[in-house]
């Protein structure tokens, strides 16, 4: 079952973070784990509740284990570090859904 890494991101510095090569670099580790990007800093509109996110990024995970397993990986460790001096950040784990709730 999918899970998904929902972060909003709050950056302080977006030259530094661009310097880092975070933007970059994080994808690449990312999809070494399964993940692929689902959005990331696009347009968004607040339908309801008092929510204001700043940047938004939605990665999938083919399990919660990978996702965690790149959540903590040495890889990422020094983008993670790196990440929260230079953001405020608010990520949360979410599982997907077992199957499909189309009809």
């Amino acid at each position: 079952m999918s899970a998904f890494l929902i972060a909003d991101v709050a950056v302080s510095d977006m030259q530094a973070y661009i310097d880092s090569g975070y933007i970059d670099t994080v994808p690449k580790i990312a999809a070494r784990f399964g993940g692929a990007y689902r959005a990331r800093g696009g347009d968004f509109e607040v339908l309801e509740g008092d929510w204001r996110p700043v940047r938004l990024v939605i990665i999938e995970f083919p399990d919660m284990d990978k996702l965690k397993r790149f959540y903590d990986s040495e890889e990422y460790l020094p983008f993670r570090n790196l990440r929260q001096e230079l953001t405020d950040s608010k990520i949360v784990a979410l599982d997907g859904l077992a199957e499909s709730m189309t009809p």
